[in-house]
């Protein structure tokens, strides 16, 4: 079946997320422990962070114990909050200091940038002076994912000793995707009996369109976006432990992403959730394990990711 929309207009669609653009300074890793410092006196007072299997308030000194105990951590952000981007950072050198990190998985990558990634960290190893936008340049960052957000909490892993991995689908992948429509087969994925993940995933679906989608283009994006989930799930059991990955809040999502797969793929517990959120959303106890409150920024300039 054709549908009228092209390729370019599905993409971004099939990401149930919204991004924006701001700057900060980067980190190289002769500097990472003095960065480490500074980060943790500025984003130890960004909003409040709640433990919600016990609904009590924790610090993030707190938090990182919790993290550092786990072999699996999931981060969900949202993608236009500079403030996510710090925070995710800020626990990276955090954590690295009390136990080495295995590995970082990155929703922002594709699996054909792997061989980049790959190729160019040995050589940032060596900490050379260089642009951080030509290391964007030569990793094929995709412009849908604003550098001017990500370019800092980028250099920070790519200058890290451990490996950084691809965790997303490629655009060829996700072509096939929208025409084969495949279901993913899993009893916590799936649910088939009750269609619990199904329908929560195509209402949000639906809100983002304005309920302006048909029915083939909607049974296409639950499909892509199931797929992508399974393919950050696979990614992850197969990281170096403890690995954390970092993707959009929606992937993150206990009752909803990436955890669920794991469950399907495992038989045993989900990772350890973490999901940063504006002060004011809503984040329930099936939803994540913890939730980071941030201050409520607008965007500065809207995207279409």
């Amino acid at each position: 079946m054709k549908f009228p929309l092209s390729l370019t207009a599905v993409l971004p669609a099939c990401v149930l997320a919204l991004s924006a653009c701001s700057s900060v300074a980067p980190v190289s890793g002769a500097a990472a422990g003095a960065a480490a410092n500074s980060a943790a006196q500025d984003v130890r007072q960004l909003g409040e962070i709640v433990d919600l299997r016990s609904g009590q308030r924790v610090t993030a000194e707190q938090l990182l114990a919790q993290l550092a105990a786990a072999p699996r951590v999931i981060v969900g952000e949202q993608h236009d909050q500079l403030s996510h981007h710090q925070i995710e950072q800020w626990l990276l050198l955090q954590l690295q200091g009390q136990r080495p990190q295995g590995s970082v998985l990155l929703e922002m990558l594709n699996p054909d940038q792997q061989a980049k990634v790959d190729k160019v960290k040995p050589w940032l190893q060596t900490d050379p002076v260089v642009r951080p936008e030509h290391v964007a340049e030569l990793v094929a960052w995709q412009p849908s994912w604003k550098w001017e957000q990500y370019g800092d909490l980028v250099m920070t892993v790519m200058r890290a000793p451990y490996p950084v991995w691809s965790a997303n689908l490629d655009r060829s992948e996700i072509k096939q995707l929208f025409i084969d429509k495949p279901a993913v087969q899993g009893k916590y994925s799936n649910l088939a009996n009750d269609a619990k993940v199904h329908d929560k995933l195509k209402d949000i679906i639906r809100v983002m369109h304005d309920n302006q989608i048909d029915a083939p283009r909607l049974a296409a994006m639950l499909s892509v976006q199931q797929q992508r989930d399974r393919r950050m799930a696979e990614r992850l059991l197969a990281a170096p432990a403890p690995a954390m990955l970092i993707a959009g809040a929606y992937h993150a999502h206990k009752d909803l992403g990436v955890p669920l797969h794991v469950q399907d793929l495992t038989g045993g517990p989900a990772p350890l959730v973490l999901v940063l959120a504006q002060r004011g959303a809503t984040v329930l106890a099936p939803q994540a394990d913890f939730v980071w409150f941030t201050p409520v920024v607008a965007p500065a300039v809207a995207s279409a990711k």
